[in-house]
Parts: C-alpha cells; structure tokens; sequence
C-alpha cells in the first residue's frame, strides 16, 4: 500500500455509500495486508472501502531522508519530524476531493468506542496518522489533526496496529459488507450499548457440555427472552460500567431479578444443612 500503489483491476469501483482511508505510516503495507482478508477484505473487492498507504520517508529530503530527531529538553527516544509528515498528510489529502477527517492513532486520545466508530464510518473519507519512536511533533498535530483516538490505555509500539483497528471497526459497517446486516446490530455494544449473550452451534451434546434447552426448543419468544437476559446478566458480571439497573426497563428488571432468584436457588439448593 504505497503512494504510488495502482488500484487493483479486479476490484469494483468505489460506490456512493463506500468510505476511502489513507494511512500515513512508516509500514504502510502492514495496514493493507491486515485488511486484505475476511470481511474488510470483501469490504474493498465489493468496492465499499477504498485504502492507500502514505510513507512519510517517500517524502523526507537528504541523503538518509530522515524522518524523526531526538527531543528538545533531552530524554529518550526520538520524535518524528514535521515536514516528511506533513507533505504525506498534503498528499493523501489532495489524492481525492472529498471532505477528509484526520485522525492521530494516541494513547493520548479519546477512547475508541462502537458509538465513535458507527460516527466515523458515516463519514466520506478518514485520514489516519499512525506515530512511531516516542510520538509526533506537537505542532504538527496542532497544525494538522482534527482528533486523536485511542483503542485503549496501553502503549504500542506504533499506531500501526491502532490504525488497523479502527479500519476494520469501520469497514465492516458500510453497507453490504456482512453477509447478513443483523450480524452488526446485534454486536456487543451496539443498540442499547449491553454486551452480546452467548452463542453455540453443532454438536448439540459435547464433552465440554450441552446447549442450553431453551436454544432447541424452536419457542422464538422464549429463546429472545433467554437471549436478552444472558446479555443483560453478562453485561452485569464483566462490564457493570455499562450498565445502569436503574434505567432499565420493567421487563429487562424482571428478567435480571429471576436470574437472582435461580442463583439463589442454586446455591441454598447445594448447600449442607
């Protein structure tokens, strides 16, 4: 995925509903093999989402065409320099007409969520900067980022990974990029922001258990009960955080308060007397 990379012939053309990304990045290729398969994969051949890569050393001057130096004030590391970057950042905006929104892969940033996301993949075009060393040149993302997001509080060894996140985060919600739309509605965090309830498939009976009866049982009001209460009681158990009991509804109460009483029953039930 290089500036100069030729689209491939066998891919569709981008549609009116497609999303276009560049990726301004030292390993610009790591980004596009990552989104070569599975449903981002489809999401590109089906012409959904358009990609190009950007290396800011295609653009740095010198005979070692340097791209970052060390720190003013002293300390480790190095710190990447403006000008490869921002004639990258130059580039890849000028390679299509559309609206762009530029975006810093940070530790720094604001946390990446599946609402941020669905805003993100409604948008014409996005433009990731990925950093690398001990971050970018503060005034450059003054300068030129309009946001900086982060898939979560840890540090990387460079916003390659991240980047390669929030492309598949993306693509898989432009339409048409699953094989079945319902599959996205009823992710974790989609909807009412609950976690997803859990799923099982062939065999029915196996040495690591059974299916829940109620998944056999062919009552579609039950098994949507089952469901509902499974990611609601799941929710509760990993991410409590995202769950607020109070603000739920009458039906979601009782289904949360017969799951308590079953427990309860469970364990007066196997206890010594």
């Amino acid at each position: 995925m290089t500036s100069d990379a030729l689209p491939n012939p066998e891919s569709r053309l981008p549609n009116p509903g497609s999303i276009r990304i560049d990726v301004v990045s030292l390993f610009p290729d790591f980004i596009d093999q990552a989104a070569a398969v599975g449903v981002v994969g489809r999401a590109r051949e089906r012409g959904l989402l358009t990609m190009q890569g950007w290396n800011p050393r295609d653009y740095a001057t010198g005979n070692y065409r340097r791209v970052d130096d060390r720190p003013f004030g002293g300390g480790p590391g190095m710190v990447m320099l403006i000008e490869p970057l921002r004639a990258a950042l130059a580039a890849a905006r000028a390679a299509d007409p559309a609206p762009v929104r530029a975006i810093y892969m940070s530790p720094q940033g604001r946390p990446l969520t599946q609402a941020k996301v669905r805003e993100l993949a409604a948008l014409p075009r996005l433009l990731l900067l990925c950093g690398r060393y001990e971050g970018v040149d503060e005034r450059l993302l003054q300068a030129e980022v309009d946001e900086e997001l982060s898939i979560g509080d840890y540090v990387l060894s460079g916003g390659e990974l991240a980047a390669a996140v929030v492309v598949d985060a993306v693509a898989r919600l432009q339409d048409g990029a699953l094989g079945d739309a319902e599959s996205a509605v009823q992710d974790s965090f989609e909807g009412d922001g609950l976690l997803d309830c859990p799923h099982y498939t062939r065999p029915v009976t196996h040495a690591l258990g059974r299916v829940p009866d109620v998944l056999l049982s062919g009552n579609h009001a039950e098994i949507a009960r089952w469901r509902r209460q499974q990611s609601l009681v799941r929710t509760l158990e990993r991410r409590p955080d995202l769950i607020d009991e109070a603000a739920l509804g009458k039906a979601d109460r009782r289904l949360l308060a017969a799951w308590r009483a079953e427990q309860d029953g469970n364990s007066t039930g196997g206890s010594s007397g």
